[in-house]
């Protein structure tokens, strides 16, 4: 797997990594995968169901809120929280949910926003499972996904594979171990945070 120093440093609208950022992006990126498909125009009612430990704490943690903020579009670093709350009680007053910032449906929190607390899914503690459907009730797209921790989210296939990330990005100096690194100085005559810095200009 290849991930960058900044996905380690990451910023989140609190109070858990897990259970409100990895949430937040399961959800964003559900709605844009509607978007590729063709079917966000057409979507006229989403549900978001939790499994496993983001049933059970969700509520404690903000899961529910920052789904439905992920579900508008929003994502953990680029939200404006002092706008949160006003949107939120928006979002619940007139039961309506803008997809990705475009798209208006009816929205009825607590007929969407299911909380499973005595099933877990196979791959995780933390499975959550996003389900669309069109105006006569059909079904238009169904996906899984796992926060793993640290804000990170992987989905049903990926969890499989138990791969933290799928990105395969050519690294200048990738490595796997600590001994990894230490063979690659001394072989380039770079310093780790030089070739740190290589690495991560190949991110950006």
């Amino acid at each position: 797997m290849n991930l960058s120093v900044l996905d380690f440093f990451t910023i989140g609208i609190g109070p858990s990594s897990s259970h409100t950022v990895g949430p937040m992006r399961a959800a964003h990126r559900f709605v844009k995968r509607l978007g590729e498909a063709g079917t966000l125009a057409t979507t006229a009612r989403i549900e978001a169901h939790l499994y496993g430990s983001l049933a059970l704490t969700g509520k404690g943690h903000g899961t529910d809120r920052a789904i439905l903020f992920g579900l508008e579009g929003e994502t953990p670093e680029a939200i404006d929280v002092d706008t949160m709350p006003a949107r939120l009680e928006t979002i619940r007053s007139r039961q309506s949910l803008r997809l990705h910032g475009t798209h208006e449906i009816a929205f009825d929190e607590k007929a969407s926003v299911l909380f499973h607390r005595s099933e877990t899914l196979p791959a995780h503690s933390n499975g959550l499972r996003f389900v669309a459907f069109d105006q006569a009730g059909a079904e238009l797209l169904r996906r899984t996904y796992y926060s793993v921790g640290g804000g990170f989210v992987v989905n049903e296939e990926a969890a499989q594979r138990d791969e933290l990330s799928t990105d395969q990005r050519f690294l200048p100096y990738p490595f796997r171990t600590g001994d990894d690194l230490l063979r690659m100085a001394q072989e380039s005559g770079r310093s780790v945070s030089a070739m740190t810095l290589c690495n991560e200009a190949a991110w950006r």
